[in-house]
């Protein structure tokens, strides 16, 4: 029977074939990248799930034909394919069987340089920065960890099943909003462009208004509250950044995911404050472009830059 009327193309096939093949392999145990596939794009669902169906009628229809006396008989025709479409069958069984038992926390990484936008399954969305590490739970479709990096939450509100974001220490809880998250593992910032955000409930307990932003340190209840533009927030989706009397080492950390170049403060320098705001695109083509841009001195280290106040 027919499992929907968009046939995948032949390249996404053979993604989820090989897909299916790698599952099958008794050591494999890459399930999070697996799991990261298969929800980045509901045609790589669409594309697994007819490989599955096309194996799974290629066994039923290898079980029903007659066996030749001498198993090692050579095969030809239909009959090698079948073969080969029941291995895929058993595969593709073996690692949905394993898929489903695993359940829990899956993670969604994105390379220096790189984007990436996740829809969840209410209408909200999260785009996450270059650099970062995403962790989330298909048992709790109401939550969300940032391991490092940055991402920007678009969260339609339930209250009566908030959202919230971890992020180390720190615990976020939406009241129908927009907000960014940034967290270096020392430091968590949030900036909130819509809505409100409940910083640590349980301790601060500081509602985050939009244009407000908040950081805190790590293992710390002090907190540094902000102004910022709402538009600003999330504004290196569109591929710039904004800096508000912010640290050289978090400026550095930034462009490092932003660009995919590497940055660092020179020593010493890791604390001093620093406002400005930049284009992504220049800035990966020259690194030194930084200078100007923030009044800083960018030289080159190795394969990477360093930048001291001027």
């Amino acid at each position: 029977m027919p499992l929907d009327d968009r046939v995948p193309d032949h390249r996404l096939l053979d993604e989820a074939a090989a897909w299916a093949a790698r599952a099958g392999d008794p050591s494999f145990a890459d399930w999070d990248g697996f799991t990261a596939w298969l929800e980045a794009d509901a045609a790589h669902a669409r594309a697994y799930d007819v490989v599955a169906a096309r194996a799974q009628d290629a066994a039923d229809a290898l079980a029903a034909e007659p066996h030749p006396a001498n198993d090692d008989a050579p095969v030809r025709g239909n009959r090698r394919w079948l073969r080969g479409a029941l291995a895929a069958a058993l595969v593709g069984i073996a690692a949905v069987g394993v898929l489903q038992f695993r359940g829990g926390t899956y993670t969604i990484e994105t390379a220096p340089g790189e984007t990436r936008t996740i829809a969840l399954d209410n209408g909200s969305t999260i785009a996450l920065g270059g650099g970062s590490t995403l962790t989330l739970d298909r048992r709790d479709p109401r939550f969300a960890r940032l391991d490092k990096g940055q991402a920007l939450f678009a969260i339609r509100h339930d209250a009566a099943n908030p959202f919230h974001v971890d992020a180390g220490e720190d615990r976020l809880v939406d009241i129908g909003t927009v907000f960014d998250v940034r967290f270096d593992g020392a430091m968590t910032t949030v900036a909130v462009a819509e809505g409100a955000v409940s910083f640590n409930p349980g301790q601060q307990n500081v509602r985050i208004a939009p244009g407000k932003i908040v950081s805190s340190a790590q293992g710390s209840h002090e907190y540094e509250l902000g102004d910022i533009q709402p538009s600003e927030v999330g504004a290196w989706r569109t591929g710039r950044l904004s800096f508000q009397q912010a640290t050289l080492g978090s400026i550095a950390d930034d462009l490092t995911r932003a660009t995919g170049r590497t940055f660092e403060a020179a020593p010493g320098a890791a604390q001093r404050r620093i406002s400005g705001s930049l284009l992504v695109d220049p800035v990966k083509a020259d690194p030194a472009s930084v200078g100007p841009l923030l009044g800083v001195r960018v030289e080159r280290s190795g394969d990477g830059w360093t930048l001291e106040p001027q």
